[in-house]
């Protein structure tokens, strides 16, 4: 059976519907998705990594979560049901951090980028994911560059650490992240140590 996604404009409005296989070689045609950063309480990031029998990336170590949206479905729904289907994790509060875009020449995608503070069971997906680990900032920022991530993975990276420059106090290399639905507080995560 088929997915289907939305194909949506540049402004992000549905104007028709396509087959994933047909979005994922074709850029003209711009669809929608989600990734979450998900960090536990020392503030690492979990990371999942690819299958190898992946169209897109196989192989590379890549956001917490990311997938497309369904036909029909929001950004948040659509994050929230990748938690489940991918790591298995329910119920967990996300905080919306920022939109985005992928182009390139296999694909064009508009998306939301999500943040989770979990420390709990993962059970990850083995038909989609060949293993999922917490990475520190250090080993992040020291793999940056040596193909072990997706690029995209690595765009995100570099995002979300100017996102979170934006918001760093002066006292301390951490940010508050909040257990709801926008920015402003609540649990806090070393991202960045030095």
């Amino acid at each position: 059976m088929s997915e289907w996604f939305d194909v949506v404009d540049e402004d992000d409005c549905v104007i028709s519907r396509a087959k994933r296989s047909d979005c994922h070689g074709n850029p003209k045609l711009i669809h929608r998705a989600v990734h979450v950063l998900v960090f536990n309480d020392a503030g690492d990031l979990l990371l999942q990594k690819r299958l190898l029998s992946k169209d897109i990336q196989p192989g590379k170590w890549d956001s917490s979560v990311g997938g497309h949206l369904d036909e029909g479905e929001g950004y948040r729904a659509a994050a929230l049901r990748e938690m489940v289907e991918e790591l298995g994790i329910a119920g967990a509060p996300l905080t919306f951090l920022y939109k985005s875009t992928i182009r390139n020449s296999i694909e064009s995608e508009n998306i939301e980028t999500y943040l989770c503070g979990y420390s709990g069971e993962i059970n990850y997906a083995p038909d989609e994911i060949s293993e999922v680990r917490f990475w520190t900032a250090e080993e992040i920022d020291k793999a940056l560059g040596t193909g072990l991530f997706t690029p995209n993975f690595e765009d995100e990276w570099a995002m979300f650490q100017d996102f979170v420059g934006k918001y760093q106090t002066q006292a301390s290399r951490s940010i508050n992240f909040c257990g709801g639905d926008s920015f402003p507080a609540i649990m806090t995560a070393l991202i960045n140590e030095g």
